[in-house]
């Protein structure tokens, strides 16, 4: 069994910050691509960062230059660091991470996850 557990959200006012953090645990190999997605309130769920094994990044353009992604592959850990934040950054925000397990009688494969999600509100 494979988790991804997210951390860090909360209620912050415009121009605040917040980091969020996810931890995979399970039988995991190595992590390929691990990135953050969010979704607001009637809106469907969209990317805002990922990190592939390369070092590799992506970003949504509304947030490029106030949000930066991490992680730390010996700790199959990723963080997004978000600053400046504005009241449409507010959304439901999922951890995603694509992952080499150790699949039925422990062979390998890829397997993409997802965790429970974190809310971040930006408001005064």
């Amino acid at each position: 069994q494979v988790q991804l557990v997210e951390s860090g959200g909360g209620l912050v006012q415009p121009g605040g910050s917040l980091r969020l953090s996810c931890v995979a645990s399970g039988s995991i190999v190595s992590t390929n691509a691990m990135g953050w997605y969010r979704q607001a309130p009637g809106k469907q769920r969209e990317l805002v960062a990922t990190l592939a094994s390369d070092g590799s990044t992506n970003y949504e353009d509304s947030v490029k230059g106030r949000f930066t992604i991490s992680r730390d592959n010996a700790l199959n850990t990723v963080q997004l660091q978000m600053s400046s934040l504005k009241p449409e950054d507010t959304a439901v925000y999922y951890c995603n991470a694509n992952l080499r397990i150790l699949g039925t009688w422990g062979i390998p494969r890829d397997a993409v996850y997802w965790g429970q999600g974190t809310q971040v509100t930006v408001s005064s």
